[in-house]
């Protein structure tokens, strides 16, 4: 065997293996399992995406992600439109929160999304912006006075439990309104409003709900 033919082969051969390297058998192809919902976190036993009585006032909502759009808007010197993605770019925070319901019943995750004050940071708050107010796709709304917003760490989650949020819970985005009952916990957030409307009343609120929604005083 000449040198050449010696040498063609272990060319052909160092070939062979980086291909293997570059362009693994379908077999070997990395595949992408479903998240695996966790039960506790820290030594803190956490309740199931499924504890949750649907209340919605028009039921779960189906997002199309594609299209979807959160706008930051109202008294904001750049008012901006993100894409779900976009949104994710973010620092990302975990913290396990109660959700209390008036209806009597809890629910204690953890949660994983977006600081609202970042969002709101990069619109920039005018001098006269005393409310922020979120809206769903549902046509649903709450409101916040502004000082809570941006002087609390108020996620706007993406995940529950690890999981991303399913439709039923919000998807794409559920307010984590930490200390404040559950009817503050807005869902399907697809707008954040900043107003200088200080008796602003959301949905419950323009019903008789407290405005506050503080857990330590009645609804």
């Amino acid at each position: 065997m000449d040198k050449i033919t010696i040498f063609t082969i272990v060319l052909v051969g160092a070939f062979m293996v980086l291909a293997l390297f570059l362009f693994p058998a379908p077999s070997e192809q990395i595949k992408q399992l479903q998240s695996v919902e966790i039960r506790e976190y820290e030594g803190e036993n956490l309740s199931s995406v499924a504890d949750f009585r649907e209340n919605s006032i028009k039921g779960p909502q189906t997002v199309d992600i594609s299209t979807y759009r959160l706008k930051v808007d109202g008294l904001v010197k750049t008012p901006k439109e993100y894409t779900y993605d976009e949104v994710l770019q973010n620092q990302a925070y975990k913290k396990i929160v109660t959700l209390n319901c008036v209806e009597g019943w809890s629910a204690t995750l953890l949660w994983e999304g977006v600081l609202v004050s970042d969002i709101i940071k990069k619109s920039e708050a005018l001098p006269e912006a005393k409310t922020v107010i979120f809206h769903a796709v549902d046509g649903y709304t709450t409101s916040f006075p502004i000082e809570f917003i941006m002087s609390n760490p108020i996620i706007m989650a993406y995940k529950m439990n690890e999981v991303i949020l399913p439709k039923e819970r919000g998807y794409p985005f559920q307010l984590v309104a930490e200390d404040k009952w559950g009817y503050k916990w807005i869902k399907w957030i697809e707008r954040i409003e900043l107003s200088d409307d200080v008796n602003y009343k959301g949905y419950w609120e323009s019903r008789g709900f407290s405005d506050t929604a503080d857990l330590n005083e009645p609804f």
